[in-house]
């Protein structure tokens, strides 16, 4: 059995966005768990990443990932920073990778924020990136666009998904983050939230991540954006705003082929 998966329409290179539906754990883990920190069961954790990385048409069972810290680090990595899914080694700190190196698959993990990826098929370089609103605001983006054009990468030819993650519908949040996206943009966000009568903002962060990578030079037709809300489709993916730590995560891949 294969995992569900959803896949970019933009991107040919091996890649996928994971759902919660096609794996083998059980419980408050159902079914296809793909965080290895959460308390599920290893081997079940390893036939899920079996599954979803050759859903996404990879073979490959080892790949970078590393821990997340919500900051705006994107490491340039290749086959020496592959890992299995368990037991090897203390975890790099960081929320993005970027690689030139063929079968290097390189994995982010997300339960409502927004997994990034970034592809330039010309030259054979891709980024994988976990961006939160703390990410976002940090430019995370920007970093990512920046290493991928160290390894030779060009802006006109790099195409981005923004994958499945928490939408405006649900995403409520304080004065602090609208006052960071403004800062970030440098205009007013108002395109990006709407006002609730309790103080607290409907946030757009698709939107922002958007309006962030066509400020970093992607062409707008390059960019394609999931529209699915984590939280408004529970049974489709994993939400932290919804679950809570009692639940498993998402994984999003890509590689070179």
């Amino acid at each position: 059995m294969n995992a569900e998966i959803v896949k970019s329409t933009k991107i040919s290179f091996p890649h996928g966005f994971s759902t919660r539906r096609g794996g083998v754990s059980e419980g408050i883990f159902a079914s296809l768990n793909l965080g290895m920190n959460r308390g599920d069961e290893e081997e079940k954790v390893k036939e899920n990443y079996r599954r979803f990385l050759r859903s996404c048409g990879i073979e490959q069972e080892r790949f970078v990932c590393g821990k997340q810290v919500h900051g705006s680090e994107v490491l340039i990595v290749g086959e020496a920073q592959a890992r299995p899914p368990y037991g090897y080694g203390e975890l790099m700190e960081a929320d993005g990778y970027v690689t030139k190196e063929a079968g290097v698959p390189l994995v982010i993990f997300t339960a409502d924020c927004i997994p990034l990826l970034l592809a330039d098929e010309k030259a054979g370089v891709v980024a994988a990136v976990h961006s939160g609103w703390r990410g976002t605001v940090k430019d995370i983006e920007k970093t990512a666009i920046e290493q991928m054009l160290l390894l030779g990468a060009e802006r006109k030819d790099i195409k981005a998904c923004i994958g499945p993650a928490i939408g405006r519908c649900c995403f409520e949040v304080g004065g602090e983050v609208i006052e960071a996206v403004e800062e970030l943009l440098g205009r007013d966000p108002t395109a990006f939230y709407d006002a609730k009568e309790n103080g607290k903002y409907m946030l757009d962060l698709k939107g922002v991540l958007k309006d962030c990578l066509l400020r970093s030079g992607i062409p707008e037709e390059n960019i394609e954006t999931v529209t699915d809300c984590t939280l408004c489709m529970p049974e489709k993916y994993w939400s932290h705003r919804q679950a809570g730590l009692t639940r498993g995560s998402q994984a999003s891949v890509i590689m070179i082929p």
